[in-house]
C-alpha cells in the first residue's frame, strides 16, 4: 500500500483517503467520492492546495477495485 502525505494543512495521508473510501460501498463518480472522502478525512478544507492531488489519489484507488 502507498502511503505518503496529500493534504499538509490536515495531515491526511493515500492510506487515509484509501480508508475513507473503504468506508463507501458505492460512488457515483470521483467528484462525489471526493464529496464523501472530503467529510471523512477534512482533507482539501485548509488552503485547498492539495484538491487534485487527493483527486488523483481517488481515481487510482477507483480503478484498481
Amino acid at each position: 500500500m502507498e502511503n505518503y502525505l496529500i493534504c499538509h494543512c490536515k495531515k491526511v495521508s493515500y492510506a487515509d483517503v484509501e480508508r475513507a473510501l473503504a468506508q463507501e460501498t458505492r460512488f457515483d463518480g470521483v467528484e462525489k467520492a471526493f464529496d464523501e472522502v472530503q467529510k471523512i478525512t477534512h482533507c482539501s478544507t485548509g488552503c485547498g492546495g492539495c484538491h487534485d492531488k487527493i483527486m488523483d489519489a481517488i481515481s487510482q484507488i477507483m480503478m484498481n477495485k
